[in-house]
């Protein structure tokens, strides 16, 4: 089965090697048929702690790595990031 890849803006790099990306989709109301904003904020994995606020990312699904964070950031405003061909976390 193919891994989620979802994109989003990061809201927080307070943390060592995780970042809150901030992920916004639109979907249908189902009964008035009109477009509405959902979001929700993921946390995700950034090994090399390049990632600032702001930034436009590309997170993708992976294993646990701790309680909330099972996302990866494979590419950070257009460009891949390093570490995404191991795609091992230590």
């Amino acid at each position: 089965m193919p891994k989620r890849v979802l994109s989003g803006r990061v809201t927080s790099d307070k943390m060592d090697k995780t970042v809150t990306v901030l992920v916004d989709r639109r979907v249908m109301h189902p009964i008035y048929k009109k477009f509405i904003r959902r979001s929700k904020k993921y946390a995700a994995h950034d090994e090399a702690n390049l990632c600032k606020v702001g930034d436009v990312v590309r997170i993708e699904e992976c294993r646990p790595i701790s309680k909330r964070k099972t996302w990866l950031v494979i590419e950070r405003n257009g460009e891949a990031l390093a570490g995404k061909a191991e795609g091992a976390v230590a």
